[in-house]
């Protein structure tokens, strides 16, 4: 498989280990301790991880942002289960996105939220 493939293969994994991960003892995991912490837990915990990751992209070590961009990642895959949002819903928005060019997409979408 491509490169591209793999690597939504492997969040797809995340997701559904996140969500299997629900049902797991407290003191044997973090992301059932985020998610029973509540949305507004994840929502902030998702918040900080994306400034340190802004942070880390403005600096010069390279292994810091893919550091970051891992936690922000995973961080946004337990606030989508908190809220109930699979993965799968994400990806299939963003195909039918990428049907279409970047402007002619953000266009459509400044006329339905503005």
């Amino acid at each position: 498989p491509s490169s591209s493939a793999m690597s939504d293969d492997i969040v797809a994994q995340l997701s559904s280990l996140i969500s299997a991960r629900r049902k797991a003892p407290e003191d044997a995991s973090y992301t059932r301790q985020l998610l029973d912490a509540g949305l507004e837990r994840c929502a902030r915990k998702f918040g900080e991880e994306a400034i340190e990751a802004v942070i880390a992209a403005l600096g010069t070590d390279r292994a810091a942002l893919e550091d970051e961009a891992a936690d922000v990642i995973y961080h946004l895959l337990v606030l989508l289960e908190a809220k109930g949002i699979a993965w799968s819903d994400v990806t299939q928005l963003l195909a039918r996105r990428m049907a279409r060019s970047g402007l002619a997409e953000k266009a459509a979408r400044s006329k339905t939220t503005g």
